[in-house]
């Protein structure tokens, strides 16, 4: 060990006169042990602690040598060292290094050796984790060639953290490390699988994994993984349906019946991937499987399976089929089909306290037989018609809005509505509501389906109040309209408006007038209505021909008709010369009387050139008083009245168109 360095003057005087003292006695080494027990070596500036405090001093004071006695490990725990005799020495393969003993040794023991590793190289620890020096590699080590520093700190092997998985791929066969032995390897719950483990893992951190069921095969093979045994992958709830115990059912595996991807069990879909037509009961007889149970009903109380005796189909349990061939109208239909024991009326089913027999069957309850005689329903629409009880409809949106007028007395939808309950139409209001204001309630716009205000200049400036004009609610054309004094009657100004566009205008079956010189005032006189008073007034239509009226289109014109020539008025079309060139003033001076005439030959000469026989000749009955005559009263063989030899103008008699002798 090292040698004392306090107080070391004294110390020798001491220890000098204690030996001295020890000769003369001749005391024995046992003797001297025993009397220097309590002597305290701290003094001597060397503690004993440890294995040393249990020493013989003759240990290391050779001889009864104290001085000089040294203090290092080395010079008793080196072999071959003066005072290494008998005590433990450095071993052979100890690890390489100049550093005294007590830098990882304490005086304890040699076991359990605390090595600084500050200033160690990291690529240097192989030099002494050679298995021999100090230890190595395990057998199950990772087959690798770099050095330990790499993966591993001076602190602890574990965790090994460096491990450079930056160039690992697919092709890298992850389970050559981490199959539980050199690194890290499946855990007991892992799913069982052969795949690679960066198909799902990174190189990074096993979690979060990538797996998407996409890495094998997975379809008829869910039960593999989703047993129980491998979480996060789950296995059957306890309330999972009993399939395995349904006999002839074929079910091999989780995706016979989950087939809505991996994202979620639900919805598993048993009936619409499993064919079955019997033991419901197995499932559906209570609620342990969250499932429709049998309902705590009167009509199954007594039912403890077979529930396929009446729901005859595995798409819904209303599917059910009761024996109801004995049922009648005297069954109260209530007493099951009340939304508990049996299905009821729906939430929009119209309101009513008959039996259900009376509207439905029972095969089924579409289509209904309603037709409104099952109940008292005068009065009473809008009861069902309300909109909330679908087929039944109520009002549409573009309904008129009855209910904001004042003062009308509408009670319910059968004030208007009366053709019948097959249709709402024709739903007739103003005939069966009094209403004489308030038009524009619903006239205004075309929102509501009826008449309205026109895009015409009359009407631009209009915001209500039609009835300032309309007096009728059978017409719109009983109109009393205020003419302005710009527009009096004389004015000539009717047509601005009375054009058939901006106001009424011509009918079709109006007389032909000359445009421009015919204004409506010059015979309708009256502003009120179009029919009363007025006059017709010739002088305004002299360019015009008679016979633009007076043709038998007109006769209802006027008050008496623009009259057309009767059926014996003399056919100067035909018998005078250029005859259907000719107007009615041509003989008809008069427009107040067809009678006040003088008869207008317009030329003729008669045999061919115009005739006179076809007025003349004995046996022709056209107005006039004409005279009448045979073709043969004086001569035989004429062919016609004036001819040579007979009367003028082509004979020698009488005065032409005048007399005839």
């Amino acid at each position: 060990m090292n040698t004392h360095t306090a107080k070391q003057g004294l110390m020798r005087s001491c220890w000098g006169a204690m030996l001295a003292l020890l000769l003369t006695l001749g005391c024995t080494p046992l003797w001297a042990q025993m009397s220097t027990r309590n002597f305290d070596h701290v003094k001597t500036g060397f503690a004993l602690s440890g294995v040393h405090s249990s020493q013989r001093c003759e240990s290391c004071h050779v001889n009864g040598v104290f001085r000089g006695t040294p203090r290092d490990c080395a010079s008793c725990h080196i072999s071959g060292a003066r005072l290494a005799t008998a005590n433990v020495v450095k071993p052979q393969q100890h690890i390489p290094t100049q550093l005294g003993c007590e830098t990882c040794h304490s005086t304890l023991t040699f076991s359990g050796a605390r090595f600084n590793h500050m200033g160690v190289a990291p690529t240097s620890c192989g030099t002494c984790h050679n298995s021999v020096t100090a230890s190595g590699k395990p057998a199950g080590h990772i087959m690798t060639q770099a050095p330990c520093g790499t993966c591993h700190r001076t602190t602890a092997w574990l965790p090994a953290t460096g491990m450079d998985h930056s160039q690992f791929t697919v092709a890298t066969v992850c389970a050559n490390c981490h199959n539980g032995r050199s690194a890290t390897g499946k855990t007991p719950t892992h799913i069982p699988t052969a795949v690679n483990c960066i198909n799902c893992h990174t190189t990074t951190g096993w979690r979060p994994t990538k797996w998407n069921h996409s890495q094998q095969p997975v379809a008829n093979q869910c039960s593999t993984c989703h047993s129980g045994a491998f979480p996060p992958a789950d296995g059957r709830p306890a309330n999972h349906i009993p399939y395995q115990v349904l006999s002839g059912v074929a079910i091999t595996n989780c995706d016979s019946c989950h087939k809505s991807g991996y994202i979620s069990w639900n919805p598993g879909m048993f009936h619409n991937n499993v064919s079955v037509t019997m033991q419901c009961a197995s499932c559906h007889l209570s609620s342990a499987y969250g499932l429709t149970s049998k309902p705590a009903t009167a009509t199954h109380a007594t039912v403890t399976g077979f529930c396929e005796n009446c729901h005859k189909t595995t798409s819904s349990w209303f599917a059910s089929k009761p024996d109801h061939s004995l049922f009648t109208v005297a069954t109260n239909c209530s007493s099951c089909h009340n939304g508990t024991s049996a299905a009821g009326k729906t939430a929009t089913h119209i309101p009513t306290t008959v039996n259900c027999i009376s509207c439905h069957t029972t095969t089924t309850w579409r289509p209904t037989k309603w037709n409104h005689t099952q109940q008292p329903v005068a009065n009473q629409c809008s009861t069902c018609h309300s909109g909330a009880y679908p087929p039944a409809d109520g009002r549409p949106a573009n309904h008129i809005p009855y209910q904001v007028l004042s003062g009308v007395a509408i009670t319910n939808c059968d004030t208007c509505h009366k053709s019948g309950f097959a249709s709402w139409f024709p739903g007739t209001f103003h005939s069966n509501v009094s209403v004489t204001v308030q038009c524009a309630t619903c006239h205004l716009s075309s929102m509501y389906g009826l008449t309205s205000k026109p895009a015409t200049a009359t009407h631009a400036t209009v915001t209500g109040f039609c009835e300032s004009c309309h007096r009728s609610t059978s017409t719109w054309l009983s109109v009393q309209y205020t003419h302005s004094p710009a527009n009096a009657v004389g004015t000539g100004t009717c047509d601005t408006c009375h054009n058939g566009v901006t106001a009424l205008g011509k009918p079709a079956s109006h007389i032909p007038i000359p445009a421009g010189t015919a204004k409506c005032d010059s015979c309708h006189l009256g502003q009120v209505t179009f029919t009363a008073p007025y006059t017709m007034n010739h002088s305004v239509v002299t360019t015009a021909t008679c016979k633009s009226c007076h043709n038998g289109s007109y006769t209802t014109a006027g008050t008496q008709g623009a009259l057309a020539k009767p059926g014996n008025h003399v056919p100067e079309a035909t018998q005078l010369l250029n005859g259907s060139a000719m107007d009615c003033k041509a003989c008809h001076s008069s427009t107040t009387s067809f009678t006040t005439e003088k008869m207008n030959h317009n030329g003729s000469l008669g045999n061919g050139s115009g005739w006179c026989k076809g007025c003349h000749a004995t046996g022709t009955a056209y107005l006039g008083n004409m005279l009448k005559m045979s073709l043969t009263h004086n001569a035989s063989g004429k062919t016609d009245c004036s001819v040579s030899g007979c009367h003028k103008p082509l004979g020698t008699f009488g005065t032409t168109y005048l007399k005839w002798n």
